[in-house]
């Protein structure tokens, strides 16, 4: 019997064959189906650069956007889920309330998508200081720490406030608040990397992710993971 970290109640953790000698074994499960069915995939028919709603597999009106400021380097974004009301409950108790343990259930709902997609360097978009003094961990880390190796090259300037404490308007004019941390000794200039975060809202973070990126390193590839859109 397992307890859901979502709801509480006790389960009876299903897994296959395969689950056995899976790297990332299913009887660690932490999510009961009741709770598992509250999360939307993101729709076969999609914006084909953010993962976006679209009916017809059209970009969107967010990455038209985009598009006006950056031409064609759009930034491709993969997102597993749609982001509703069971997310917001979610990402409220593991960030604003700092329930560390909830890493494992958001590991559990991207988990198999995640290692589809393969890089070089796999680079989280960093937390706040003021965010990590208050939670005492970096929530992106957490939840891809122990899914892939990561590399802590950027940094984020302290004061800016928060992202999720923005309007949209808010959001797509603040600043630059990323950086790429001095002494990298790898090679990061032909190479695929992934950015990962957890929600792509108006995508302001991630391009300013990609941007501190591509300006040390232009000749990186550069893609970006995210649990929910």
């Amino acid at each position: 019997m397992k307890k859901c970290l979502l709801c509480g109640q006790y389960f009876i953790s299903k897994m296959s064959f395969l689950n056995l000698f899976s790297l990332h074994r299913k009887d660690r499960k932490s999510i009961c189906d009741h709770c598992l069915k509250k999360f939307i995939h993101v729709p076969e028919k999609h914006c084909p650069i953010c993962s976006g709603s679209s009916k017809q597999n059209q970009i969107c009106s967010d990455c038209v956007n985009w598009q006006k400021i950056y031409g064609e380097k759009l930034l491709i974004n993969h997102s597993v889920y749609l982001y509703n009301r069971a997310f917001h409950d979610l990402m409220v108790n593991y960030k604003r309330y700092g329930d560390y343990i909830l890493y494992a259930a958001l590991q559990e709902l991207c988990v198999k998508e995640l290692s589809e997609f393969k890089a070089d360097v796999y680079v989280p978009v960093p937390t706040s200081p003021e965010h990590i003094a208050k939670r005492q961990f970096d929530t992106i880390t957490a939840l891809y720490g122990s899914l892939v190796p990561l590399t802590n090259m950027l940094g984020k300037k302290a004061g800016l406030g928060a992202q999720g404490e923005k309007n949209r308007a808010e959001r797509l004019t603040s600043e630059q608040s990323f950086f790429v941390k001095e002494n990298f000794t790898i090679n990061f200039q032909k190479c695929t990397v992934l950015l990962l975060d957890d929600i792509y809202t108006t995508g302001r973070t991630l391009y300013h992710a990609r941007d501190a990126l591509a300006k040390i390193f232009p000749n990186a590839k550069i893609s970006s993971f995210t649990l929910c859109r």
